[in-house]
């Protein structure tokens, strides 16, 4: 069984003191491949020393996190350009918009996402979507970028069964993590209709722990927890679980 956590932060200062140990217990646990999103320029070096230390496991994306889009974005925007021209990336991401925090840059945030969408078309790479009470922002954007260079994943999918049709129908596998296996979680009740082919298998550690660590810090070996609750919720065996979240990885990241 060979199992993918297609977005986890393992460079987050969160595992400064144990990351050799948490990667450990991952690999342990069956956990082969870390797809890893960008945040800003500041992550990069940490992004790329992970790569050299755990070359047969780690995939780096590159991209701009939409809560890090400040005043200073479009050096940003020109740092990860300068990075997909130097050297592969198996994603652009994580982009999108978030209003959840704070909406004073909605309109660089929007400039933003349709900037990195449109590299990601450039380099034939799939766009790992962040959204946080942005779904109708999203849409608008995805709507008027749609056609068939377009695909990837909405990571840490939050949404109504509509909204999950709609992601698909941008040709977005949903990533699912955490939020699964709470009890106000509310996509665990209809997940079962949708089809297994659409989905993939994520962390975001350190965020987002599921239950039973849920207030704790993340990390990827939990997906097991996340893998159980899903072979509940389609009444599968984990290893087809796996087997199929591993493969649908592979189709959109090509590796």
């Amino acid at each position: 069984m060979i199992l993918t956590d297609t977005h986890t932060h393992l460079y987050s200062e969160a595992f400064d003191e144990d990351r050799d140990e948490m990667i450990a217990r991952a690999l342990k646990a069956d956990v082969k491949r870390f797809f890893i999103p960008a945040i800003d320029s500041t992550y990069t070096q940490s992004m790329l020393d992970l790569e050299k230390k755990y070359p047969d496991h780690i995939y780096l994306m590159s991209g701009l996190h939409p809560t890090h889009v400040k005043e200073n974005y479009r050096e940003e925007l020109d740092h990860v350009k300068q990075m997909l021209a130097q050297r592969k990336f198996y994603a652009v991401g994580e982009i999108g918009i978030d209003l959840y925090w704070d909406k004073t840059f909605l309109k660089q945030q929007q400039e933003a996402f349709r900037t990195q969408i449109q590299l990601a078309k450039q380099y034939q790479l799939p766009i790992v979507i962040h959204c946080r009470e942005a779904f109708e922002e999203i849409f608008e954007i995805l709507e008027e970028e749609n056609d068939e260079k377009l695909f990837g994943i909405f990571h840490c999918f939050t949404g109504t069964k509509e909204q999950a049709e709609k992601a698909i129908s941008f040709n977005m596998k949903l990533g699912i993590g955490g939020v699964a296996t709470f009890k106000n979680g509310k996509i665990d009740q209809f997940l079962h209709e949708i089809d297994l082919k659409h989905i993939v298998l994520e962390t975001d550690a350190p965020y987002l722990s599921p239950v039973p660590y849920r207030g704790k810090r993340n990390e990827s070996a939990y997906i097991i927890e996340v893998l159980n609750k899903l072979a509940a919720i389609y009444n599968m065996v984990p290893e087809e679980i796996a087997n199929t979240t591993t493969e649908n990885s592979r189709d959109v990241f090509g590796v």
